[in-house]
Order: C-alpha cells, then structure tokens, then sequence
C-alpha cells in the first residue's frame, strides 16, 4: 500500500475534503478526534487560532524539529502529520507566529503533561505505550517513610540535605541494601520513585531497601568528576548511613544510581572509588566523547564530562559488578550510550542494556525504574538470577 493511499484514510484527509469548513464543523471535528490524532503509526498535530505561522517543538532526533503546521483551507484550523512508531512517547510544545510576535506554549487542545524541573510540556503518545501500572498510587500497597535530614559535610563544605527512604515494615533486626539516588529531590518529584518503590517492594519485585536521595546544589559543577561530590557520597554519606541504619555492609549491596549529569556523577564516584560499590544505575547518562578533536558540541559545561569519558574510554577498569543503563532512542545521547555498551562490558562488568521509544525526560526514566531495580535487586517474586 503507497503512503498516499495510507493517509488518504486519516481523519484530517477526510476533514480538507469538506471544505470550506465553519467554526460547529471544527468544533465537532476536535471534540470526536482530540489532539494529537493517533492512526497507526501517524500522529496527526493541530493547532486553532488566527496566526500567520505554527510550529511543533520538540527534542526528538530524527524529526525536523521545527515541525511545520499548515493552514486547512481558509480556516482558523492548522494541521501535521508526521510517522510516530508504535510504543513511542513524545513531549513537546507549540510554537506561534503572529506579525512580529513568537509565542511557545502547551497544546492548548492536549489536556496530558509531563512535569520537570524546566516546567512542562504537552505528551503525544502512540498506540502501543502504556504507563506502567505500578507508577500508580496503590492503596493496598504498604508505603514507607521519607526522613529529612541534613548531614555536615566536610568534602563539599557544608550542610547537605537528603531525604531517607525506609521501606514498610523496616524492622532493624534486618538488613538492607542501599540505593544513592542524584538528583533525589527531582526522582520524588518528577519520577515518582517514592511511590515507585511502595509498589514494587509490595509486589515482590524489589528487595525492601534503604534509597538516599540526594539534591545537588550546584550540578553542573559536582555532577561531572567532581573529587569532594565523590568523597562526600563514598567516604562521609554511606558510612554514616551504615553506621546509624541496619544496612549490609557489602559492595554487592550498595548501588549508585543518576540520570543525564546524575549518570556521569554515578560513574565518576565508582571510578574514584573501585569496588565500593557493587552497582550502577545509569539512565541517559552524559556519556559524551570525542574521538578525534575537541568539538563535542556539548558546550563548555560538558567540557569535564568529556575529558572524564575520553579519559575511561582510554583505560576502562572495571569498577561495579554490574551496570544498568537504559536511553531513549529520540535523544542525542543514544549514540554515545550505546558507544559505552562494549566499552564497559569488556572491562569486565554485566551490562543490561535497554532502549525506549522516548526522550531525555523524567518520564522516560521514571517508566525504566521496574526493570532496572529489580534487575540490581531482585525480590522473591523474581525466580531467575542472571
């Protein structure tokens, strides 16, 4: 079948072919279609008002990203339709033109929005992608408890707030595992991990663990190979956990886990300190290189990170046991991600690798959070160990 005759069939199609269109036909056509409209793999962008040009931004690679609506007829009614595979996740925003005049906002026609510490962004999702179940408030799953506490640092020189996750029934007659989450604040906020982890603990897909969330204060400057951030999380944070809380007192037991900069701050902090840790989470990691060069195209911000990866990629060592790392496949960072792969699975260390149909967003990584848990600790519920 051509691709003509596949989208003669869309309902915007169906809509240009009763033109000239009046203001109830328009209304009635976005109330019984909503917006974005999901055919298969095509998703249909409209946009109504009276403006001189329209635009679909988004940060997915691939697509031109402004994208391009166009008038439907005389109407007020603006229109695109572009490929969206099944399984995919989109966020994005418009953008109008009115004479001199550009304004970007949320679709005014998609009630859906993911949050983030940026703000928010409309969510296109295709036929196929479906939020994990768990993500979910689940009244029959017992909840744990968040502890705030400020911790005196002498590597970073000051005091630094965390916030503590005890799982339900933490008895401390037993033992448990630890998670150092970077960016905490944004995981509880924008992931929902504490719910999260609620869930996937009551469901026997994850361990009862200890989970440490940790908030940067300057993440541009501690995120990349920053020596006092590492000293602070391996030699001041989780002695002190393990000294006041039941916790074993393994490497195997202990992982870092990041997203994006958070990423790089995991990996660096193992680097420093081999064999501490027995884990790593890595989820769009700021693995960014150069092979040749120094044109990285990052900016100056990412000028430590490259130098950190160029340095490993030269002499990689094996510095965890295991290594989780997941990416989406609209982002910049799928290249470099999947560049590491062999690089850290020649050293040594199990890779579980894995790639979604979405973008570098809280969302995306909020929805890896089953897999990559209780694949670094698996509950009773999971009866194979790899």
């Amino acid at each position: 079948m051509s691709v003509q005759a596949r989208t003669a069939r869309l309902a915007v199609n169906s809509l240009r072919e009763r033109l000239p269109l009046d203001g109830p036909a328009i209304d009635r056509f976005i109330e019984r279609f909503g917006c974005p409209i999901i055919e298969g793999e095509r998703a249909t962008f409209l946009y109504r008002g009276d403006v001189d040009e329209v635009w679909v931004r988004h940060r997915v690679v691939g697509l031109p990203d402004p994208l391009p609506l166009k008038r439907i007829g005389e109407s007020d009614l603006w229109a695109v339709t572009t490929v969206l595979p099944e399984g995919s996740r989109v966020e994005y925003q418009v953008e109008i033109r009115k004479g001199e005049h550009y304004e970007r906002f949320n679709d005014p026609l998609n009630p859906r929005l993911a949050h983030s510490p940026m703000g928010s962004s409309s969510v296109c999702a295709a036929i196929g992608y479906r939020v994990p179940d768990w993500v979910s408030f689940d009244p029959e799953a017992r909840q744990g408890t968040l502890v705030e506490e400020q911790i005196r640092s002498k590597a970073l020189r000051r005091d630094q707030p965390v916030q503590i996750y005890l799982p339900a029934r933490f008895n401390r007659a037993q033992r448990y595992p630890l998670l150092v989450v970077h960016d905490g604040t944004d995981f509880l906020e924008f992931a929902a991990m504490k719910t999260v982890l609620d869930n996937l603990i009551h469901r026997l897909d994850v361990d009862p663990l200890v989970a440490v969330f940790v908030p940067p204060r300057d993440r541009l400057k501690e995120y990349p190979n920053y020596a006092p951030h590492a000293r602070f999380i391996a030699r001041e944070l989780v002695p002190l956990l393990t000294e006041r809380l039941p916790l074993i007192d393994t490497p195997e037991a202990r992982c870092l886990m990041g997203s994006s900069f958070g990423g790089i701050a995991s990996l660096s902090t193992a680097v420093r300190y081999p064999g501490y840790f027995g884990s790593l989470m890595l989820q769009s990691a700021s693995l960014v290189f150069t092979d040749i060069g120094f044109d990285h195209g990052g900016g100056p911000a990412f000028d430590p990170v490259v130098k950190f990866v160029n340095r490993f990629r030269d002499k990689p060592s094996a510095v965890v046991d295991r290594i989780f790392m997941t990416c989406g496949v609209y982002e910049p960072l799928i290249t470099p991600n999947r560049s590491m792969v062999p690089v850290f699975r020649h050293t040594g260390m199990k890779v579980r690798y894995t790639e979604a149909r979405d973008g570098h967003n809280w969302e995306n990584w909020r929805d890896r959070l089953g897999d990559g848990l209780s694949w670094i600790f698996p509950g009773p519920q999971k009866f194979v160990y790899e």
